[in-house]
């Protein structure tokens, strides 16, 4: 009995093999992280011909600025403030009176000017001049230099706009040119872009701590769901939400050291009376126990667990019943196992990247909408 109370697993077992992962599917994660799902079927020729995904971007950046160029780049109004001669705008009574403007024949205004030198053309131009350093294909590279030079000429400047300044340029809905050429321009900064081979700016290294392919992939997950989850039939979406622990009572300085409780996804369906809690984890589905064979993480499961059980209040009757969900990427693993435990469903699915996108695409599908989690657990149930 000792034995199985302090057994051990490994949870640093044999890495995702992320270098046999298409770069098809990688292209299909990064739409849906980018919220870009709607341009998928426009570019299947260049996906199939790039040799890695960098470049696949770069030449999608291309294509789109050299789409905007040729029909005008999108202007945009800037706020300026200048002393002139004579009266445009608003006038700054303020600064023209202590400055005696006045006297001098100059007032201080205030004023919206039209300029082609907006967040959104600036956040292109300082993507394809980081790009153009890290292309190995030397004509792409100079393809994206000379674009950038081109924006140079058109009076885009060369400085990176602040985040506060991207969020404040809103893209209408009408403008899906402008949503494409920006949504790549930002991914180059956000998303850091995946490469075959190691290297501070890869995301397809064999390592199962690489962060940043994890934050593309639980991204892209939450996505997918807001984006292909029926809402006419009450499905909601909700992002990482912290829960707190039901402390009934503590002594002074426990809150500092109590771990924090953060989900990636929240799946709700009212009509249903379903709640979903998804966790996406970025490692092997598996780990082998010292005693042989192999087993689920126990950090993973007791994590889960804690989720559903210490959320659990009479007047949240979902909470009650949460399903908790964990989600891994695979390659060439097939899993999805479920339990019922002290009244929530627990599920262990895997999501195998190596399948063709279809497959993927309908697999993630399939996911929340069933109704039933095999006969087995219908059975307990």
């Amino acid at each position: 009995m000792e034995a199985l109370l302090t057994e051990q697993y490994d949870d640093d077992a044999v890495p995702l093999a992320l270098d046999k992962i298409p770069v098809r599917n990688v292209w299909l994660l990064f739409l849906y992280a980018s919220g870009l799902a709607r341009f998928r079927d426009r570019f299947e020729a260049e996906v199939e011909t790039s040799p890695d995904f960098k470049t696949l971007v770069a030449r999608l950046l291309c294509y789109a600025t050299e789409k905007r160029l040729r029909r005008n780049l999108s202007f945009g109004y800037r706020r300026k403030e200048e002393t002139l001669r004579r009266v445009r705008g608003r006038i700054d009574i303020l600064e023209s009176v202590s400055r005696d403007l006045f006297r001098k024949g100059q007032v201080a205004c205030r004023f919206e000017e039209l300029t082609i030198d907006t967040p959104r053309n600036r956040l292109v131009r300082a993507a394809l001049s980081s790009l153009s350093g890290w292309l190995k294909d030397a004509d792409l590279a100079h393809r994206c230099r000379t674009l950038a030079h081109a924006l140079g000429r058109a009076g885009v400047a060369g400085k990176k706009p602040s985040r506060a300044e991207i969020a404040s340029d809103q893209i209408g809905r009408h403008e899906a040119d402008d949503r494409l050429m920006v949504s790549l321009a930002r991914a180059v900064f956000d998303l850091v872009l995946p490469t075959e081979s190691a290297g501070a700016r890869s995301l397809l290294k064999a390592q199962r701590d690489e962060t940043e392919f994890r934050k593309l992939f639980e991204k892209a997950i939450g996505n997918f769901f807001a984006a292909e989850l029926p809402r006419e039939e009450g499905w909601r979406v909700f992002p990482g939400k912290q829960y707190n622990w039901p402390v009934a009572a503590a002594s002074t300085g426990i809150a500092a050291y109590l771990p924090i409780m953060i989900t990636d996804i929240i799946l709700e369906n009212a009509k249903q009376g379903r709640r979903i809690i998804i966790d996406t984890k970025f490692t092997e589905v598996l780990t082998k126990s010292q005693h042989g064979g192999s087993r689920f993480k126990t950090g993973h499961l007791y994590q889960l667990y804690a989720y559903l059980r210490s959320q659990e209040r009479p007047d949240d009757p979902l909470s009650m019943t949460s399903d908790g969900m964990l989600l891994y990427p695979s390659v060439g693993a097939d899993v999805d196992e479920t339990a019922l435990i002290q009244g929530h469903r627990l599920r262990f699915v895997t999501i195998d990247l190596a399948q063709p996108s279809e497959d993927v695409v309908k697999r993630l599908q399939d996911i929340p909408l069933r109704s039933a989690w095999g006969a087995d657990t219908a059975a307990m149930a």
